[in-house]
């Protein structure tokens, strides 16, 4: 990898974990705001303290280079569901918010699109473990 890509996959690395780690504190802690979003989607307290859970999680992987792929897979899967919530429930403006929970759902999902692009040779290798009639061959072109 060159030196352009491993400081684009770094910048990525950090955004993601940074805005997760980040929404956290609100999580965790009940505030206001987390509590109203998770009490829309009918999923409080356990969905706020479930996505929170998988978000420290993929947070941490992430920023570890040899698991990073894992915890962007995460992480998407936590914003696309926080996406697709926000189009079909929630709406993009959140109490306010001018749709800047919208907006950091889709920075973090876009930098975990980043990661797994740029890390593509690590998780094929493992998808090839797996199911190396299909994935064997795609690794073997790289």
């Amino acid at each position: 990898m060159n030196k352009a890509a491993m400081y684009i996959l770094w910048a990525a690395r950090l955004i993601a974990a940074i805005i997760m780690l980040q929404t956290l504190y609100f999580k965790f802690l009940a505030q206001p705001e987390s509590v109203f979003i998770f009490s829309t989607l009918g999923i409080e307290p356990w969905g706020r303290i479930g996505s929170g859970i998988v978000e420290l999680i993929a947070s941490i992987l992430i920023l570890m280079p040899r698991t990073s792929w894992i915890g962007s897979g995460l992480g998407l899967g936590v914003m696309a569901g926080a996406i697709v919530a926000h189009l079909t429930i929630l709406g993009i403006d959140v109490q306010g918010d001018g749709g800047y929970l919208f907006f950091l759902a889709l920075t973090v999902a876009t930098s975990c699109v980043i990661i797994l692009f740029l890390t593509r040779k690590q998780w094929l290798l493992f998808l090839a473990g797996i199911f190396p009639s299909i994935f064997g061959e795609k690794i073997g072109r790289h």
